[in-house]
């Protein structure tokens, strides 16, 4: 009885072991490509804004996005724990196979807040054919 008792804790230890080892191996790579979208919506929108973004750049505006790109790392990390909760369950082959959608939905939904983010500080309106310059 003893037996069955500590070879099931250290199956499941074993399993979110490998489960960690697989979401970090796939993330983490993938972490780059999610920061240099991110990262450029942010340039476009300072070159967009050229005369006007240079007026406004200072210490803590700079402080300001770098938190901001900590706040969105921190939020690419909650895709860990829906990934090995999933992979721990009978659900993991079908699993790997489909958690690029999480990726794809995460992904688009950061790309909405940094460009709501952007747009609320934007002296441009980029809604129009013309990008005309809004009073400041």
């Amino acid at each position: 009885m003893s037996e069955t008792s500590t070879d099931v804790p250290a199956s499941f230890g074993a399993r979110v072991r490998e489960a960690v080892s697989e979401a970090l191996g796939y993330w983490e790579p993938r972490r780059i490509v999610y920061n240099a979208v991110l990262a450029l919506i942010v340039l476009a929108y300072f070159a967009i804004n050229w005369p006007y973004s240079r007026t406004v750049v200072s210490f803590d505006r700079v402080l300001v996005v770098f938190v901001l790109a900590v706040l969105a790392n921190i939020c690419y990390c909650a895709a860990y724990l829906g990934d090995v909760f999933v992979q721990t369950s009978g659900f993991r082959e079908s699993w790997l196979k489909w958690r690029w959608v999480i990726l794809l939905i995460g992904m688009a939904f950061a790309m909405g807040l940094v460009l709501s983010f952007a747009r609320r500080r934007s002296p441009v309106e980029i809604s129009d054919p013309g990008w005309r310059l809004l009073p400041a």
